[in-house]
């Protein structure tokens, strides 16, 4: 009797560990093979749920069981999910349940205009660009302004973090908030000190950027330099300037390696060989660096400045005609000399 009696209890104890242990691998068990992220957009079907989540399952059946349980198909939440190679079902459906997704990072660079950012911008994002460019357009808009370009000096080059499920508003406040942060007392004063309007600023700002290749280094110096030909009432010609405006022209299909002098007079109120004083708005974003540059320009007597073969990304500097003209020669021979046109 004592003999049968242990034989059913091992026997309990064995069915109650294999249910155990299957109840254990369907929830709690390993079941992502390798690590992915899982888009999962804001009207996806239960079916594409389980779809994305099946390239990197192992057991797609024992996931769409928890799901199922769980009520994935009713309570999920749009994001992108990281599915770490060890996770298992029950932290997988928890994790969209909750809406724990993981961000991405964003590169704002010296984009010439909104649109260009918006198109490497979108690419990270569930909207598509059109549908950013129109919501942006009607941010602008709430402010006065007619359209999503005119938004640009509220942008910095860095990296960023965002959700793939960003919307426009929330991307943009993120800048917005940074730009109400970096215009502090401080630098509304040095403002006010310049003569210079805030658009103004940043139209010499990303001259200065393009100028100096995004290397802080000179940046305090070409400031100083083109402060100066504005106030003589010179013309600023900046060959960024030109680029820019054969690239607004051509929607920025074109690569401008060397400004010609032909192209010296392309039409545009941005081309400042064509035209006396500051542009109306930046040619490019622009970083926190090049407009400090601006509101705190070094005091020097520069008008001219020409790339230092010597050096590659710096420049020589010089108030003498003469001698940028000997400059000029020089940065020219070595162009030719590497085919450069």
């Amino acid at each position: 009797m004592k003999k049968t009696i242990l034989i059913i209890v091992l026997l309990l104890i064995a069915v109650a560990g294999f249910f155990g242990l299957r109840f254990y691998n369907t929830y709690y068990g390993s079941n992502v093979e390798k690590d992915g992220y899982v888009l999962i957009p804001h009207k996806a079907s239960f079916k594409q749920i389980l779809d994305s989540a099946a390239k990197y399952t192992d057991n797609k059946e024992s996931f769409e069981k928890v799901a199922k349980e769980k009520d994935l198909e009713k309570y999920f939440k749009a994001g992108r999910y990281y599915f770490q190679k060890g996770m298992g079902n029950s932290n997988l459906v928890n994790m969209i349940k909750a809406g724990n997704q993981t961000a991405n990072s964003f590169r704002i660079g010296d984009f010439g205009d909104i649109y260009q950012m918006i198109g490497k911008v979108t690419k990270k994002t569930e909207l598509d660009s059109l549908k950013f460019v129109s919501d942006l357009n009607a941010l602008a808009n709430e402010k006065g302004l007619n359209n999503a370009e005119e938004l640009k000096k509220y942008f910095f080059i860095d990296t960023y973090n965002f959700f793939w499920t960003v919307t426009p508003e929330e991307f943009f406040k993120k800048f917005e908030s940074q730009y109400d942060d970096f215009w502090n007392a401080e630098r509304k004063s040095e403002e006010q000190k310049s003569g210079l309007t805030r658009d103004q600023i940043y139209a010499l700002a990303s001259i200065v950027y393009k100028e100096s290749g995004g290397k802080k280094d000179e940046m305090r110096t070409i400031a100083g330099l083109y402060l100066n030909r504005y106030r003589k009432g010179m013309k600023l010609q900046s060959d960024p300037t030109v680029i820019y405006a054969i690239n607004k022209q051509t929607n920025f299909k074109d690569q401008i390696k060397r400004v010609l002098y032909k192209h010296l007079s392309t039409p545009s109120p941005y081309n400042t060989y064509a035209n006396a004083g500051i542009p109306p708005g930046p040619i490019c974003i622009v970083d926190k660096n090049s407009v400090d540059a601006v509101l705190n320009a070094e005091s020097n007597n520069y008008i001219f400045m020409c790339a230092d073969p010597a050096r590659f990304g710096f420049h020589k500097f010089t108030a003498s005609a003469e001698e940028h003209a000997v400059n000029a020669k020089a940065y020219q021979d070595w162009l030719n000399s590497k085919n450069i046109k």
